[in-house]
């Protein structure tokens, strides 16, 4: 549901520090909008017809009256006058404190530096409470200042007032952007032309188009050489402010001429901008002989400038809300949301969005579907970060950027579409060699080991411990040895890695299993009977591991009749001599065992044949 969105204007500042300021954009509302604004002087009189007083009243009241369907959203009251400033004041009898404030000066040439000053502060919470009342102004002190320099007085340029803007939304009202330019500039006699460029407008569409100017000091009998002009043409509200005399001492909103010393006034500029203008150049002037021919000028303190305008575009801006980062690992994963806040119109789907590292393009996306305004949306994206970009780069995530620094969207700000993060990756830790594990070959170069036994060369504490067979399932963290305490190996040498992890990362290991012939075990008996059970002289760790191996078999005669090798078992039948072909009978027989390797000499001894 829209709201009436109701808002005073900020003067720009530090906190209870005044210096002087352009005036320059302040802040953008873009939706159903539009503002008034309500205030009053602390003059009795206009100061340069009545020159009789340099003092200023104790008070002053005005009455806030919106719509019930306007909903105030913020309200900032602020006040103005002669000297360096009065930070504390009361408004409708509670204590303010000024938020910020502002200081110019103009030098006289008989008096010196002649300071004026202007400050806010925040009451927001104040006018919500209060609502539509009439609202008083007081103890606001400037005796001091008036006392220190009698050119105030002398020169009629003794002043104090005090304004409340309010920004409203209304269900009602077309979809406009107002925007709020800030600042405190002076002209004077010695400054008789200001030209103020007021930039970051849209101008969709100039009807009811209008501006309106927050001014102090203004005098309706000094109006030499005055004029305030909009892109080169001369403004004026007949009667309240005419031609030559814009800074009177007026209230176009409650069409007053006696807000002396003080101009809240606002122009209807339609027929002054164009459609497609994107600034908007503002010129003061004054100065001028009056009819004894002497030179004659205003001062004028420009406050605040704010312009309302159709327009009706979005406003995509983006955030990163989170990115993780896994050690040895450069994909990058980003959760990232866009936005259409600030806007008067729906954001398209397929909005284009780039990723860049250190200003190169490493990705592309695009929003999924359409954001409605004030809404949002959401996405996680997953980014590898080549290897040409540094460990250490700026990440920036850029919303209506097609990759090339172009937008598909005309959006009512093109120079907010950009956030940025600082991204350090955790690069591979470098690899650490462990010393061998060694097992008995079981057949064909395999093994079984207990590879946590390696975890004894390591003398650092870690959380966890995983085994892969390869460094890249290892960066993955995929294929994890599932039983690393009964590990059958592939072949001889394997390498083998060990991610140990730590608190924020891991360190790597790596090592080799290696397999070694052991000893054979050569049994004293078999009985081959088919049974299924010891029916060939099993000598184990022999074959597949003694793969050249030679098997030589006696009688107790000392006769040959069995020649064995890897791939010919004796099953108790002779292949040599005069029983070739044929079981052998029961009885003891001899050996004799080549196992052709450097490190075994030749075996021998006796087995017992059984059926």
């Amino acid at each position: 549901m829209l709201r009436t969105v109701c808002f005073f204007i900020l003067l720009l500042g530090v906190n209870n520090e005044m210096f002087s300021q352009d005036i320059s954009l302040f802040q953008q509302f873009n939706g159903r909008y539009d503002y008034t604004a309500i205030g009053n002087t602390l003059n009795p009189a206009e100061n340069n017809i009545v020159q009789d007083f340099c003092e200023i009243l104790p008070a002053s009241q005005a009455d806030l009256y919106l719509d019930t369907n306007c909903s105030i959203i913020a309200a900032y009251l602020y006040w103005a006058g002669s000297g360096t400033g009065d930070l504390e004041v009361s408004f409708n009898g509670s204590s303010i404190t000024a938020d910020n404030a502002y200081i110019t000066d103009y030098l006289d040439s008989n008096y010196g530096t002649l300071n004026y000053f202007s400050c806010m502060a925040d009451v927001t919470d104040q006018i919500l409470a209060a609502g539509n009342t009439s609202y008083t102004f007081s103890d606001l002190d400037i005796a001091n200042s008036l006392a220190s320099n009698p050119g105030y007085c002398e020169n009629r340029t003794n002043f104090a007032g005090w304004s409340l803007y309010v920004v409203y939304e209304n269900p009602a009202l077309p979809l406009n952007q107002i925007n709020l330019f800030q600042g405190l500039e002076i002209i004077n006699r010695n400054v008789q032309e200001k030209v103020i460029l007021l930039e970051n407008v849209n101008v969709l569409d100039n009807e009811n188009a209008k501006i309106g100017f927050l001014a102090w000091e203004g005098d309706n009998a000094l109006n030499y050489g005055e004029s305030l002009s909009i892109n080169g043409n001369i403004i004026a509200n007949p009667p309240l402010n005419a031609a030559d005399n814009a800074f009177n001492g007026t209230n176009s909103f409650t069409n007053s001429n006696t807000f002396y010393n003080g101009d809240l006034d606002v122009y209807n500029i339609e027929n002054n901008i164009a459609i497609g203008d994107t600034s908007v150049s503002i010129k003061l002037t004054t100065g001028g002989l009056d009819a004894n021919g002497f030179f004659q000028a205003d001062l004028i303190l420009l406050n605040n400038i704010i312009t309302v305008l159709n327009s009706q575009l979005p406003d995509a801006t983006i955030t990163i809300d989170a990115y993780y980062i896994n050690c040895g690992n450069r994909t990058l994963e980003i959760d990232y949301t866009v936005y259409n806040l600030n806007s008067t119109d729906i954001l398209p789907t397929n909005t284009p969005i780039a990723f860049y590292a250190n200003n190169t393009l490493i990705d592309t996306s695009s929003t999924l579907n359409t954001i409605a305004i004030g809404a949002s949306e959401t996405h996680s994206i997953n980014i590898q970060i080549p290897s040409t970009i540094p460990d250490n780069f700026t990440l920036t995530i850029v919303v209506d950027d097609n990759g090339s620094s172009t937008g598909n969207v005309v959006e009512i700000i093109e120079i907010n579409n950009t956030t940025t993060q600082e991204i350090t990756l955790i690069p591979l830790p470098e690899i650490k060699p462990l010393q061998p594990l060694m097992a008995c070959d079981i057949s064909n170069n395999t093994a079984v080991f207990d590879i946590t036994a390696i975890q004894n060369q390591i003398n650092e504490s870690y959380f966890n411990f995983y085994y892969f067979t390869s460094i890249e399932d290892l960066q993955a963290h995929t294929n994890v040895i599932t039983l690393p305490n009964y590990y059958q190996s592939l072949t001889t040498p394997q390498t083998l890695y060990l991610k140990a992890e730590t608190e924020t990362c891991f360190d790597i290991y790596t090592f080799n299993v290696l397999t070694e012939n052991c000893p054979p075990f050569i049994p004293e008996g078999f009985s081959p009977n088919n049974d299924g059970i010891n029916d060939h002289f099993n000598i184990a760790g022999l074959y597949t591991i003694f793969e050249k191996h030679e098997l030589l078999i006696y009688n107790r005669w000392g006769t040959l009749i069995f020649i064995g090798n890897n791939d010919l078992k004796w099953y108790g039948i002779s292949n040599r001599g005069f029983n070739k072909g044929y079981l052998v009978p029961t009885g003891t027989y001899f050996y004799v065992l080549h196992l052709n390797d450097a490190n075994y000499k030749s075996m021998t001894g006796w087995v017992y044949l059984n059926y």
